[in-house]
């Protein structure tokens, strides 16, 4: 068996996670390689099986990422499956879990060639301070914390006006909590819970991200947050299964990202099907649960 684990061609030198389930797979005795998803000599035929890991510049270029990961289907395994990835890069998803009964922050979606009155939106909202994101994004790209005066309205305008020529936006009100108490993850392998981190900002600022200076650490969530995840990701393979995009649900990795609301709820910001880090190095124990868990399916499918 020779597997693959997707990554970037300039993966930055502070990913170290990863190398927990490399040392995995390694004890097992299984090869594997980290090519590029978009390096055109790559023969992906040669792999049985690809894991999607670090491919975080995908978002820049998704149409060609969404063309690679459907030409993967006719040669080789894909996990998270093709019609997950397909339906997971674009937060439009959220939209469906909401209707799932899965609690997300209030949020107006901004329609790519629409042109919106952000004063309007935020009457709407009810809120003092918003909060604008990408549909399509990841590492906080093109993100606008603004205030509900005059000049934050301005700047918001201005900021949807450049951006909805081209793509879809989703505004919020900015969650406060983020900034006090930063953002928790919940890391699913083969439906369970392995672990918990929290992300948290560094002072005066939203983003959760290493890349700005962000620290994260393991978490423990209360029952009702640890109820809220598993919630959500039941919401989405319910749906999943439902839509044909699953055969079973049976997904083999996720990750569940949370915001506390004003009222205390956790909300969901994230259901991260396709690329997400794993914080394994808060929990190596489920860096092996993955490689455990992904070679147990493809022996069951007769790969190997």
């Amino acid at each position: 068996m020779r597997l693959a684990l997707a990554t970037r061609s300039d993966l930055p030198a502070w990913e170290i996670d990863d190398r927990h389930l490399h040392r995995a797979l390694a004890a097992r005795g299984v090869p594997f390689e980290q090519p590029i998803w978009n390096d055109p000599a790559v023969d992906w035929a040669r792999f049985d099986a690809v894991l999607i890991r670090t491919t975080w510049d995908y978002q820049d270029q998704l149409p060609a990422f969404l063309a690679w990961s459907r030409g993967l289907g006719g040669t080789t395994r894909l996990d998270n499956p093709v019609p997950v990835v397909q339906w997971n890069t674009h937060k439009h998803y959220l939209r469906e879990l909401q209707a799932e009964g899965v609690a997300l922050a209030p949020t107006r979606w901004l329609g790519r060639g629409t042109r919106p009155a952000i004063a309007d939106e935020l009457a709407a909202l009810r809120c003092d301070e918003g909060f604008l994101k990408p549909c399509v994004g990841s590492t906080a790209r093109e993100t606008l914390r603004f205030a509900a005066d005059a000049a934050g309205r301005a700047a918001a305008q201005a900021h949807v006006d450049r951006l909805l020529p081209r793509e879809d936006l989703m505004l919020q009100p900015f969650l406060r909590s983020v900034t006090e108490r930063g953002e928790w993850s919940a890391i699913f392998v083969d439906g369970r819970i392995t672990h918990c981190v929290r992300k948290v900002p560094v002072a005066g600022d939203y983003r959760v991200q290493d890349d700005f200076g962000a620290r994260d650490e393991p978490y423990a969530p209360t029952q009702a947050e640890r109820a809220a995840a598993e919630h959500a990701l039941a919401a989405a393979q319910r749906l999943l299964v439902r839509t044909g995009r699953l055969r079973a649900p049976d997904l083999l990795y996720a990750r569940a990202d949370f915001l506390q609301d004003d009222a205390g709820r956790a909300v969901l910001t994230e259901l991260e099907l396709v690329e997400p880090s794993l914080f394994f190095r808060h929990a190596p124990a489920a860096a092996d649960a993955l490689a455990a868990a992904w070679l147990a399916r493809l022996r069951g499918a007769g790969r190997g």
